[in-house]
């Protein structure tokens, strides 16, 4: 699985150990491993230009952590503006020193990073709103998820959309480890406890390297896995108009993920899966 919502767990300062491990910034690692922007983006933007017929500009990053994709929404176009909210200062922090500081200096000036509680915090509102990286999986409770849901539909325009992220299938029901090579290490999500009648989970990221060392629960997480008909439901509790899941085709050689997300009403079983689900207001 290749999500996040970190757990803190110290600063991202580079300790003079002599492993790869102790001398390893997590954040980076978590960067290099796990987020692509740029296909986050472009889905998100074909999505809500086809349900308004304009391009929008004003991002909002919900549980942005490091704000990588706020930081390269604004580098994409001169008009765009975004704003990141996280409750964690140690990534808020990590992401202003290393993604923010990339920016030239007019970039800079469209992005705004708020420490806070999404639910709470005041700020303009948006055309898109992304909560991505299974971050709302963090509200357990049927209450606290549509709470979200309905403050995230009043953070936006009258012409605006949410989009968030989901996975799922058998093989998330199950503890396991799955390892992927990443340039220079290895990463590694741990799927370390499911509870088929709460469906809490408690999932971590650990590395591990060359030279045998291993950053063991780099993050952690404390989840709800909801289902794609509970979050779809409490979107439309929430008042949203209208949702659309965004299902990974196939690759015809391979038979995995392709990569490219469509707009799909039926899906075939698959043992684990991660798709797109919009709402639009």
């Amino acid at each position: 699985m290749q999500r996040k919502r970190p757990r803190r767990r110290g600063g991202d300062r580079r300790r003079s150990g002599s492993t790869q491990a102790e001398r390893a910034d997590r954040y980076d690692l978590y960067q290099r491993a796990v987020q692509e922007p740029d296909p986050d983006l472009r889905l998100a933007r074909r999505a809500f230009e086809r349900e308004y017929g304009r391009t929008p500009r004003l991002l909002r990053e919900d549980f942005c952590g490091t704000a990588a994709i706020a930081c390269r929404w604004v580098a994409l176009h001169r008009e765009n503006r975004a704003i990141g909210v996280d409750l964690d200062p140690e990534p808020l922090d990590w992401g202003r020193r290393h993604n923010a500081a990339k920016l030239r200096p007019e970039q800079a000036g469209r992005l705004k990073l708020v420490e806070g509680d999404v639910r709470q915090v005041g700020v303009a509102r948006a055309d898109l709103t992304l909560a991505f990286n299974f971050s709302y999986f963090v509200f357990h409770t049927r209450p606290a998820l549509l709470d979200y849901f309905r403050r995230a539909r009043a953070g936006l325009l009258p012409e605006g959309l949410l989009l968030v992220d989901a996975y799922g299938g058998a093989d998330a029901q199950r503890t396991s480890e799955e390892e992927r090579d990443v340039d220079g290490f290895t990463y590694v999500w741990d799927q370390h406890r499911f509870d088929p009648i709460s469906h809490r989970c408690t999932n971590h990221i650990h590395f591990e390297f060359p030279d045998g060392s291993r950053l063991r629960r780099a993050f952690s997480y404390e989840w709800r896995l909801w289902t794609i008909p509970e979050i779809r439901e409490l979107m439309l509790e929430a008042g949203f108009r209208r949702t659309d899941v965004y299902w990974e085709g196939t690759d015809a050689e391979t038979g995995e993920g392709n990569g490219v997300f469509t707009r799909r009403a039926r899906a075939d079983d698959d043992p684990a899966w991660v798709c797109y689900v919009g709402a639009a207001k």
